[in-house]
């Protein structure tokens, strides 16, 4: 299979701290038809992989390259540091993921029979392969997926447009990153996809989900608990870290993409799920200070959470 420059795919993984999942990626790479390279951006790992890295040149015949930051960005800074190096080397198509997934063989080779801008796989549970770990609200629709067979009922020749869950084998074009450019690093984790997502749909992207194509990914557990009696869900997250950079970065997103009162309802449901659904007065002073930095335009606060 050959390909003109226009579409000569480089693989861009971000890691931290996970070297069995990454190596493990990287050998599946080294095994998928139409790679080309595959450059890791290490977001400061203390578990080794580093050193493995500077020992691994290659996967299969497939070049690998690393590149390890002088601190943890989070996915955000990964992404938005590997896909500025994939366009460097010349890059037509990049394949974006985290460390944690592991495409099926012929991943790629489905995803290149089409010919989208922002286009990806199906992302499944790896221990029930029939379900999405991320579940999928169809476009212009009430109808959310949340397995395999239901995806793939409602596509059209094998296609879902117009929605694609980022970050998690998509493919982007050369093109569409010099149009709206890289990631907001600044997000470090949850929202940062997002972002990307509704800037390339407002820029005019063509932006689908190829059903064919599947990457295995482990379960993320609990995502949108139920609210107001099963009337709507919220994206709550044990973790104090995830919460706040949630509550900021989907604020921010909310305000500069669907106006405020949609950002004014994200307010309200906070306000609700942490008062009446599951009440916490610490988390009700996180989340207010998550929102009222992302308002101010402060990206620092996640830092905290790292020590």
């Amino acid at each position: 299979m050959t390909y003109g420059p226009d579409r000569r795919v480089v693989a861009v993984v971000v890691t931290f701290n996970r070297l069995p999942l990454l190596q493990r990626l990287v050998a599946r790479l080294g095994e998928t038809e139409g790679v080309h390279e595959v450059l890791v951006v290490d977001n400061a790992s203390t578990d080794g992989t580093g050193a493995w890295l500077a020992g691994t040149p290659t996967t299969g015949e497939i070049p690998v390259l690393a590149r390890t930051l002088d601190h943890n960005r989070g996915g955000a800074g990964g992404f938005h540091d590997g896909l500025a190096w994939a366009i460097d080397r010349n890059a037509g198509l990049v394949w974006l993921m985290d460390d944690d997934g592991l495409p099926e063989r012929a991943c790629l080779t489905h995803l290149l029979e089409h010919d989208y801008d922002f286009w990806g796989p199906l992302v499944v549970d790896e221990s029930d392969p029939e379900k999405l770990v991320f579940p999928m609200r169809l476009p212009g629709s009430a109808t959310v997926v949340r397995d395999l067979a239901g995806a793939r009922d409602r596509a059209t020749a094998g296609v879902l447009t117009d929605i694609v869950i980022p970050f998690n084998g998509v493919l982007v074009t050369s093109e569409l990153v010099d149009r709206i450019g890289l990631p907001r690093e600044e997000f470090f984790i949850w929202g940062d996809d997002v972002e990307y997502l509704w800037r390339a749909r407002e820029a005019g992207a063509r932006v689908a989900t190829v059903t064919d194509a599947v990457v295995l990914h482990p379960s993320v557990g609990e995502l949108g608990t139920p609210m107001m009696w099963g009337r709507t869900t919220y994206n709550h997250s044990p973790s104090d870290l995830k919460h706040y950079c949630m509550a900021r970065n989907n604020l921010v997103n909310l305000r500069d993409y669907r106006g405020p009162l949609h950002a004014m309802a994200f307010v309200v449901k906070t306000l609700w799920f942490y008062t009446v659904t599951r009440p916490s007065l610490v988390r009700l002073r996180l989340s207010a200070r998550a929102m009222l930095d992302g308002l101010a335009g402060e990206y620092d606060g996640h830092e905290r959470f790292l020590t």
